[in-house]
């Protein structure tokens, strides 16, 4: 089983990369296979609700940026960790640009698959951070990880967050909780348990 971790940092070895560093490890040590995505540091396009993403297969019509790439990550992994920095209270755009096209166009590839997210910080905006990418696993039917408190660990200048013992130790439990619902869905399965059935129907607004 793997497990794609994703860096939403521009500072590639920060304290992000610290935080999913120390899942990584312990998932690891649980027997799972990992591998990291940075984001990188040039700029990611925004989703442009051009629909082009509808007659492609599991790709959106941008090819110029990681987006297909994280994609294509994603369809031949079991589980997610979404990590940021906060910025403003909120994850980074550039977390929020690759992930907005990634679902829209690459659903396929994450639905009911576990997913967690971690946000780090100086100070404060953590939890709403850490909210916010919560809201890509639960409008696509993954389990959402949790842990022991909130996935956030505290840090500004990179190499603070190895400071932060109690963050650290909430992501080693995050990736304990991690393995152990991997391998629940894994016996379902060799039970003959399936994932459930969505109904799906028209669209239905707020416009009367």
């Amino acid at each position: 089983m793997k497990v794609l971790l994703v860096n939403g940092s521009s500072r590639k070895d920060g304290n992000t990369a610290t935080a999913l560093t120390e899942v990584a490890r312990t998932l690891e040590a649980e027997g799972l296979e990992t591998e990291t995505l940075w984001l990188g540091t040039k700029p990611v396009n925004d989703c442009i609700a051009c629909g082009k993403c509808s007659e492609l297969d599991n790709r959106c019509a941008f090819d110029n940026d990681i987006v297909n790439e994280l994609i294509e990550k994603a369809e031949g992994s079991d589980a997610f960790v979404f990590g940021t920095p906060v910025y403003y209270a909120h994850p980074s755009g550039r977390i929020l640009c690759a992930l907005d096209r990634a679902f829209y166009a690459g659903n396929d590839a994450f639905c009911h698959k576990p997913g967690a997210a971690i946000a780090v910080a100086r100070r404060g905006g953590t939890t709403a951070s850490f909210d916010v990418l919560n809201k890509y696993f639960t409008i696509n039917q993954m389990p959402v990880v949790a842990s022991t408190y909130w996935n956030n660990v505290h840090g500004c200048t990179p190499g603070e967050a190895v400071q932060d013992e109690e963050g650290l130790r909430t992501m080693r439990n995050l990736a304990h909780n991690m393995a152990w619902i991997l391998r629940c869905i894994e016996a379902g399965k060799a039970a003959g348990i399936e994932a459930p059935y969505a109904e799906r129907g028209p669209a239905t607004n707020f416009i009367r």
